[in-house]
């Protein structure tokens, strides 16, 4: 019995053994007109496995170069681009630019933090309904970190605190319920009664 685990380990599995033993046969043709033709026609078979992507140039260079690692970088062909150097396989990928940004209270969040100095350019009533709505927004994510209920006056003080004494809430103003903040917005039945 011939089992996949005792063949040659596939270098792109995505296009099947079929198109690999295509890939073989190539790097056995002596004349490179032939194997150049051959080539072209291996490239259009893989190109048929992804149709929707077959007639996008980036996609055509993509297939060249995968063509070359199936072949183990060894096929002696005419390349309509650079073919990759065999490097690009064992090469380490780029360190990822995470911010590195200080947040004072996680459980707001930094887009808390970037809403509160938005706000600060606001004046009037419109600066006290942001207010409010940054304050409810502020005890919803507290509340999401710590089920336990949260006095509206700490809200006020992180609230202060983060705007660095900017944005200070009104005192007769009054947040959301907690209960009203926790609770899932029901479903609403869309089925008419006749």
């Amino acid at each position: 019995m011939d089992y996949n685990s005792k063949r040659k380990k596939l270098a792109l599995p995505e296009y099947g053994r079929n198109v690999q033993n295509m890939v073989d046969y190539l790097m056995t043709i002596e004349d490179r007109d032939k194997r150049n033709k051959s080539a072209q026609s291996v490239i259009d078979v893989m190109g048929n496995l992804y149709p929707y992507l077959r007639d996008v140039p980036e996609f055509k260079h993509k297939l060249w170069d995968h063509l070359a690692i199936m072949a183990d970088f060894k096929l002696d062909i005419d390349y309509p681009y650079d073919p990759p150097s065999p490097d690009i396989l064992t090469e380490k990928p780029g360190r990822v630019p995470y911010n590195q940004h200080f947040i004072k209270y996680r459980h707001y969040g930094r887009t808390m933090e970037l809403i509160i100095e938005e706000a600060k350019n606001f004046e009037g009533e419109e600066r006290e309904i942001i207010i409010e709505q940054i304050a409810n927004q502020m005890k919803k994510s507290y509340l999401a970190w710590n089920k336990d209920a949260v006095e509206d006056e700490k809200i006020f003080k992180d609230l202060e605190e983060l705007s660095r004494g900017e944005l200070v809430p009104n005192e007769s103003l009054q947040l959301s319920e907690t209960k009203t903040l926790l609770s899932k917005p029901k479903k609403v039945n869309k089925k008419k009664k006749k």
